[in-house]
């Protein structure tokens, strides 16, 4: 079995969700093998208020552990240590690195898929409508169209530091059928 490693970065908004769910459903198909259970590939959805926060480090850690564990099978996070470096710059003015967690990631052949959209006021604005209906929560920490696109800023800065082999993905027009192009890059057919 081919494993394949992922994270899905990109600031909010960009889309990384509907992608993942398109990868996913294709490495799920290929290479379930179990009729009761989803095993084919894991999704984790490893930012949901641990990013930009005082244990973010740790947790990262215990996810790469949770990545040691099923080094021989398909694994996609949805944000990881890229987030936290741009999150920690905007929230807290802090910058840091994760050379000794990417070299663990590179290791176990992890990849990044950078996911980014036309600095458009105006997709932001239509973006962030349509998530409120949907999460009414995200209110609390919504922002203006300019500050997801100085955050994606960021996230193009910060990519071109990483060690890990990654891609760039356009995410301006969605639906898009440009997860084809993400399984090509991995060889996948």
């Amino acid at each position: 079995m081919k494993n394949n490693h992922l994270i899905f970065e990109g600031c909010e908004l960009v889309g990384k969700s509907y992608l993942i769910s398109n990868i996913y459903n294709f490495l799920e198909k290929k290479y379930n093998k179990n009729k009761n259970i989803l095993d084919g590939c894991h999704w984790i959805n490893s930012d949901i208020g641990i990013f930009g926060g005082k244990k973010s480090r740790p947790i990262i850690n215990k996810y790469i552990n949770i990545l040691k564990d099923l080094k021989n099978e398909n694994v996609i996070f949805e944000k990881f240590h890229i987030s936290d470096i741009v999150y920690q710059k905007m929230y807290h003015n802090k910058i840091i690195n994760y050379k000794k967690e990417e070299e663990l990631l590179l290791s176990l052949n992890t990849k990044i898929i950078l996911l980014t959209v036309k600095p458009d006021k105006k997709i932001f604005k239509k973006r962030l409508t349509d998530r409120l209906d949907l999460y009414p929560h995200y209110k609390r920490i919504s922002k203006n169209p300019d500050w997801y696109i100085k955050q994606q800023e960021e996230y193009k800065k910060i990519i071109k530091k990483t060690t890990l082999p990654y891609i760039e993905i356009d995410t301006t027009n969605l639906p898009t059928d440009n997860w084809k192009e993400i399984l090509k890059w991995l060889n996948e057919k």
